[in-house]
Order: C-alpha cells, then structure tokens, then sequence
C-alpha cells in the first residue's frame, strides 16, 4: 500500500530504491553442493572486479539454486527499507554488508575475499552441518515480491524468483552475498547459528 510520502514523491519524479536482504539457513548432506557454487561465484566476482552485471548473474545462479534446494530450507528472515535518495540508499547497503561480514567470523562475501577453496569435484566435498546464505541487493522501483515478510516458503520462493527478475530487467543497483562456512571443511554449528542469526524464523 503506498504511502502519501511514496504518492508525493512519485509526483515530483523522485527515483524509488529498495534495499533489502535476504537470509536463508539450510540443513541436509543434500546442501553441500551450495557451497561449491557460492565459492565459485565468490572468484567470479573477484576476478570482474565487482563488475555488477556479473554479480548479478552469480545472484541469478544462486538464487535458482536455492529454490531448488528447498526441501531443505529451515529458516529464514529478511529486512529492507525504501529510499527516495540514492546516496541514503547507498548508505543502507553498506551498513547491511558490515552487519553481515561481522555475524560469522569465517564468512566470505561476493565482493571482498582472496582466501577461497578451489575444489569443484563434489565427490571431494565433505558432509555439512548448516549453510546459511545472505543475499543484499539495491534496486530502483517497486519490488513487492521482496518488500514483505519472507518467512514463509510460497513467499521466499517468490521473493528469490524476483531476484533473478531484477538482473534480467537491469534494475540491480547493487549486489553483496555473504554465506557461511566460508570454505570447504569448515562447520556451522548449531550453536553458531543461533547465536549470530538470533532473527531467523523456522519455516
């Protein structure tokens, strides 16, 4: 439902953002591919530099990939706000990548890591407890597919579906992706979950 502010600024030409992230906790031997594929979008982004049209679509790659890993899924949360100036905007962004670099000390994220496992064989891969992966993005305009409570399947599938909407209209403003373990042979524990995550809602 708009705002009279959103009225208003609609009707003097104002650009809309929506910053928002999303967070998503798996469980299951199942799971461990995941990590295979976040790594891999980690060197892809280091490599292009941040380039956003590619972290876009490493956020196209993960976000499909999490929908079909869905059985899995065990909890989630989102959080987000809307911004008529840009430079407010971009300040959002950055304090949800702080925010999410310092919950798990051996997180890595898309845009800032020079320390990640190169094994792609899956037969190599060891069992893990929990991946937990938190996806931050800026966009222009409205998005209700992610402007609402997540926690819910049907609705977290929606949102993560307008995710990969976004890059392929070219809205993406900015794209940040954190996940833990950071790397292969590292646990997140139960434990470690909780105690950095306290806002994730069962599904």
């Amino acid at each position: 439902m708009s705002t009279l502010g959103d009225r208003f600024n609609r009707m003097t030409g104002k650009t809309r953002f929506v910053v928002c992230r999303i967070v998503v906790s798996l469980r299951g031997a199942e799971i461990t591919p995941l990590l295979g594929t976040l790594n891999r979008a980690a060197r892809i982004a280091i490599d292009s530099e941040g380039d956003l049209e590619v972290m876009g679509e490493q956020l196209d790659t993960i976000a499909n990939q999490l929908i079909d890993l869905q059985p899995y899924w065990q909890s989630a949360c989102n959080e987000g706000d809307v911004f008529w100036d840009e430079g407010e905007a971009g300040d959002y962004v950055n304090e949800l990548f702080a925010d999410s670099a310092q919950r798990y000390q051996g997180n890595v994220d898309l845009g800032n890591t020079s320390d990640t496992d190169t094994t792609d064989d899956p037969l190599t891969l060891p069992v893990t407890e929990n991946v937990l992966v938190s996806l931050t993005i800026a966009t222009e305009g409205e998005v209700p597919a992610i402007e609402t409570d997540l926690a819910d399947l049907d609705a977290l599938t929606d949102g993560l579906k307008a995710l990969s909407t976004l890059h392929y209209q070219e809205r993406l403003r900015a794209v940040q992706v954190h996940f833990a373990p950071a790397k292969f042979g590292d646990r997140l524990t139960d434990e470690q979950l909780l105690s950095n995550y306290p806002e994730l809602i069962p599904l």
